[in-house]
């Protein structure tokens, strides 16, 4: 298949043959003056010989590898890598009578970067990061659609807010096939409303399936405070749980309403739960000491670029020690971080710090990362993103 040639800078082809999917501008030697952003090009050597073909963007990243060697990009390619992310999940177990919300795609872990599948029963949420992806959403589309086993009837695409401002490209979220059946999808054996319409990132945050599960084990006979509850997941399990009260936090009104919508779908007319619309900073500063002996913190991203770093990890620092410093002796602090800029040792020495600061005794019980269905590329350990701790406070 011939496609538009990007030639390398010499020496400059050594991570691309360590397969990271990702060429950068300052690698690149010479760009046609005819191809535009979301075209798929060809990564050559100085001394010509191919490497791969992807797309290619304006900016810092301008390409990202789609396949090695000289491949078409085509609907058969996409049927053919969706075709084995499936049956990834399907040997994972995700795909079962009481669980039908997963990550189909998660961009480069799935060999497909720039790419967001989530599944919610029978609709697929798709969401472009990069201008080829949005190009290439109705051929993404139909293949989906075309999985064997996965029961996939209708896609919509949501990709207002993930692609680059710069492409002008002028998104639309809408459904590309089908059209809305149910908001209602089961994550192992409970009912969640899913907004993909108007929510974050998808609709819900899948990525936490798995801690959900273990949390919901910590929570018999305790006390439970969600704070960013978003849509109530952490409550949900806990209260499955056997906890004795929860109450979850959010300074979003609408993300309250959404957490009581499925409290209510869950477990009707269940006293132990209350949902509270504040800013999490004052709640804790607020909060009596020891009204709660299990804390669950997991805030969006503090920070979405490096440049933010520095600030992120004084905000993990502040959020933690309050925890500390009211979570009653013997609690149990769920804590996390999803900012990608921020590694699993930075995290973990804010979170020390904040330990320090309080002066309890602090030990860790469980260090915990995104499921299965959020893998990470071995050649891309950029793919990491979800730190958390499990920590007992005497």
């Amino acid at each position: 298949m011939e496609y538009p040639r990007i030639t390398l800078r010499r020496g400059k082809e050594q991570s691309l043959e360590r397969f990271h999917p990702w060429v950068f501008s300052g690698a690149v030697a010479d760009t046609p003056d005819t191809i535009e952003e979301g075209d798929i090009v060809a990564v050559y050597t100085s001394d010509g010989r191919m490497i791969g073909v992807g797309h290619y963007q304006i900016g810092s990243i301008t390409v990202r590898i789609l396949a090695w060697g000289d491949k078409a990009i085509d609907e058969a390619f996409f049927s053919d890598r969706l075709n084995e992310a499936f049956r990834m999940r399907q040997a994972l177990g995700l795909i079962r009578d009481d669980n039908n919300a997963y990550r189909l795609v998660h961009g480069e872990g799935d060999f497909l970067p720039g790419l967001i599948v989530d599944i919610y029963g029978d609709t697929a949420v798709l969401q472009a990061h990069s201008p080829g992806m949005h190009f290439m959403r109705d051929t993404i589309a139909r293949a989906l659609t075309a999985l064997p086993e996965a029961g996939i009837a209708n896609v919509y695409y949501k990709s207002e807010t993930t692609l680059p401002y710069k492409a002008h490209l002028d998104p639309q979220n809408e459904y590309i096939i089908g059209a809305f059946s149910t908001n209602v999808a089961i994550e192992n054996g409970l009912r969640f409303n899913i907004d993909w319409l108007k929510g974050q990132k998808t609709g819900f945050f899948v990525d936490q399936r798995d801690n959900r599960a273990l949390l919901e084990k910590y929570a018999t006979g305790r006390r439970v405070l969600n704070m960013f509850c978003y849509t109530g997941g952490f409550s949900v399990y806990a209260m499955r749980g056997g906890a004795t009260m929860v109450h979850s936090v959010d300074s979003s009104a609408k993300a309250v309403t959404l957490t009581e919508a499925n409290v209510e779908l869950n477990f009707p007319g269940d006293s132990r739960h209350k949902a509270i619309a504040q800013d999490a900073f004052n709640y804790l500063a607020e909060m009596e000491h020891g009204a709660f002996d299990l804390i669950i913190l997991d805030p969006p991203a503090f920070a979405k670029h490096r440049s933010a770093l520095k600030n992120a990890l004084t905000g993990y620092r502040r959020l933690n020690a309050a925890a500390f410093s009211k979570i009653a002796p013997g609690g149990i602090l769920f804590t996390f971080s999803c900012s990608q800029a921020v590694s699993r040792e930075q995290f973990r020495l804010a979170v020390f710090s904040a330990a320090a600061q309080s002066g309890r005794k602090v030990r860790i019980l469980h260090q915990l990362t995104q499921p299965a269905d959020h893998p990470v590329n071995i050649y891309h350990p950029e793919g990491e993103y979800l730190k958390g701790l499990i920590l007992y406070v005497e």
